[in-house]
């Protein structure tokens, strides 16, 4: 079941980047996804009520769903969403791609986890195999001011990301399940970042055609309410650091997908840091071995 998740938010992550390309036009980027997040929410919400799984939630419950809220679904795709007009995807890409490492020492301040080394040692492995992936857009890249804000922006996104991983956690286990908190989450965030956009004088606008709806109804359905409640579901059973090596994997898809549908051409580097992905995955979820002390068994 958790291979299953697993490789469900790989690849649909992987790929909802062609639905975000088919969404560039007249409507606004944040508008897009206060529209992505009201309706994944609003599904949720009829699916609950629906098959009656909609769980009850206290006012602790509901301060935390608003936090998630923040974090995850609004917050952190402002931070993307500007560091993207200071530096490349594929840097973006990079620093996103910590969020395991960073889970892996939250989880450690917050819930008092230990940091497994095979964890790191694959998060890293991970990192450095994205880098070579993306080094032709890496090393275009000259040591400015904007170079800086567009880092500093994505590393805060990434850390909001973090945060939300870590909220879901907590929640999860106070006992409730990512479909309830993500419903409520996505219906805030939405709410909250429709306002940053009154606020911020963005325009509310709609494009009535196929390419644009299509795109739209990809992001909502397998995009937020499929993808983020498998990926949610994953950190309560794996634990967030383990989890999130997701965010390793899927510009590897969505590379793949690229090397097809636009040409992208793999180079020497780029295979080699496709090795490196492929052995820090296989690091960061190798059993921990077993040894016997004194006739007890004891895990490394």
């Amino acid at each position: 079941m958790n291979l299953s998740l697993y490789l469900l938010t790989v690849l649909i992550w992987g790929t909802t980047w062609i639905a975000l390309k088919l969404q560039l036009g007249v409507v606004a980027i944040p508008v897009s996804i206060v529209y992505r997040f009201a309706l994944a929410g609003l599904i949720l919400f009829a699916f609950l009520l629906i098959t009656r799984r909609l769980q009850p939630m206290n006012r602790r419950g509901h301060q935390i769903c608003l936090a998630q809220g923040l974090c995850l679904f609004c917050v952190n795709f402002i931070c993307f969403l500007s560091a993207s007009q200071w530096i490349a995807s594929g840097l973006i890409a990079v620093v996103f791609s910590t969020a395991t490492l960073w889970n892996a020492l939250n989880a450690r301040i917050f819930f008092g986890q230990r940091i497994a080394g095979n964890v790191l040692g694959g998060g890293a492995l991970g990192l450095l195999g994205l880098g070579l992936l993306f080094w032709p857009e890496l090393s275009h890249h000259a040591a400015s001011r904007e170079t800086l804000y567009g880092l500093g922006l994505a590393l805060l996104g990434t850390l909001c990301f973090s945060a939300g991983n870590m909220l879901s956690s907590m929640q999860q286990k106070a006992g409730l399940k990512p479909m309830t908190t993500n419903a409520w989450g996505m219906v805030y965030g939405a709410v909250m970042l429709a306002v940053f956009c009154v606020v911020s004088g963005v325009p509310f606008s709609m494009e009535w055609n196929a390419r644009y709806i299509g795109s739209l109804l990809y992001l909502v359905v397998p995009g937020s309410v499929i993808a983020f409640t498998a990926y949610l579901t994953l950190v309560g059973r794996m634990g967030p650091e383990r989890a999130a090596y997701c965010t390793v994997l899927f510009p590897l898809v969505a590379l793949n997908v690229s090397a097809v549908a636009e040409g992208y051409q793999w180079t020497a580097p780029a295979l080699l840091g496709l090795v490196a992905v492929m052995a820090g995955n296989v690091l960061v979820f190798r059993k921990p071995r077993a040894r016997v002390a004194e006739g007890v068994v004891v895990a490394k």
